[in-house]
């Protein structure tokens, strides 16, 4: 879906398994699994649980040659592609590969010599394999460090810079980029800078986020405010616990920004001295009984009959409450008035009409 406030940073396109990345492909969701990658069952089944939630890439830890085995059964049953962690070691890359992996997350110049780098990037050549650089504010080389007086957006993208040149030296271009930091004024000025600087798709997200409020408030803030300028091509919202919950945020900062518009979005107001019923219990129940909808639709419910429509008139369909009786509207006009009790049912009823199913 394109959002006709902004164009796409221009970048490379090339596909990760079966799915595109670049400008010319939707911005897609990714996540990490928290399980012991040797422990084959386990990593599918939050595979296949992150597929479920909207998950569309998911990266696994390769630590060892025992995880790097374990590879074979997981690429082969994961219905997501598969991006291996490697760290340091050529080795378990070139295993990875060799296990059927759609992508590699590694830095060309912590793998040592140039010929295992060569070795590696030949192997990910032949195969279409695209490499991920994966540059963390926490794991800056210590010159760059000296060099910038820490960790700065400058330092982010020198080092990012360093290591794509190394893989372009060996004329490989399947590159995408990560700059990430956990604070978010500095992971936005390094994306801003490198992508006026290079070609290739960028990877968005606020690294070491946080548990699960205020990790999503700054992934928001971070990987919104990027793609509300058009930068950013995958994204994956860092959070502690259940990478499942990931997703859910990812997909709302993806409706928000209106890149994806999938499913039902309910808005409402914040309510006033006007409000004369229960709106915060009315709203969540809209949002319970609607949350399985995969058709597009923005749903309002207003507290306020005087001016709830006209407020939520962009809204496909709405209700908003007044005392002992409600309003049911459709793009601002009023459909019916119905008493306060059957607010929901009606409200319901009008979606079941567009949707053809119940709800």
């Amino acid at each position: 879906m394109a959002n006709h406030y902004f164009e796409r940073r221009k970048t490379k396109n090339f596909t990760l398994g079966s799915v595109g990345i670049g400008h010319e492909h939707p911005v897609s969701i990714q996540s990490m699994t928290t399980t012991d990658t040797r422990n084959t069952a386990a990593t599918l089944k939050q595979i296949r649980e992150l597929g479920a939630s909207g998950c569309e890439i998911v990266r696994v830890a390769v630590p060892d040659c025992e995880a790097a085995y374990a590879l074979s059964a997981i690429v082969q049953e994961s219905p997501l592609p598969v991006v291996a962690d490697i760290h340091f070691d050529y080795r378990l890359a070139l295993m990875a590969i060799d296990n059927g992996v759609h992508g590699l997350r590694l830095n060309p110049g912590n793998i040592g010599e140039e010929w295992k780098v060569r070795e590696v990037v030949r192997a990910a050549q032949e195969k279409s394999i695209p490499i991920r650089i994966g540059v963390n504010g926490g794991s800056l080389e210590k010159k760059i460090l000296e060099k910038h007086g820490g960790v700065t957006a400058q330092a982010l993208v020198e080092s990012a810079r360093r290591h794509v040149s190394i893989l372009e030296d060996l004329g490989f271009e399947l590159i995408k980029i990560s700059l990430k930091s956990s604070r978010v004024p500095l992971m936005i000025d390094a994306y801003r800078q490198i992508a006026g600087q290079v070609p290739y798709p960028l990877h968005l997200g606020v690294t070491e986020a946080g548990l699960y409020e205020v990790g999503s408030i700054k992934s928001a803030v971070g990987i919104g405010s990027l793609l509300a300028l058009g930068i950013g091509d995958t994204i994956r919202v860092s959070l502690t616990g259940d990478p499942v919950r990931e997703i859910k945020v990812a997909k709302l900062i993806l409706h928000a920004v209106e890149l994806r518009k999938e499913g039902v979005e309910v808005i409402s107001c914040p309510t006033c001295g006007r409000c004369q019923i229960d709106l915060y219990a009315l709203a969540a129940e809209v949002e319970k009984r609607t949350a399985d909808l995969k058709v597009p639709l923005t749903i309002a419910v207003m507290g306020c009959a005087v001016n709830g429509p006209g407020e939520a008139r962009e809204a496909d369909l709405g209700i908003a409450g007044g005392k002992g009786e409600g309003l049911v509207f459709a793009k601002g006009k009023i459909v019916k008035k119905v008493p306060e009790s059957q607010l929901l049912e009606a409200l319901l009823d009008e979606i079941g009409k567009i949707t053809k199913k119940g709800v």
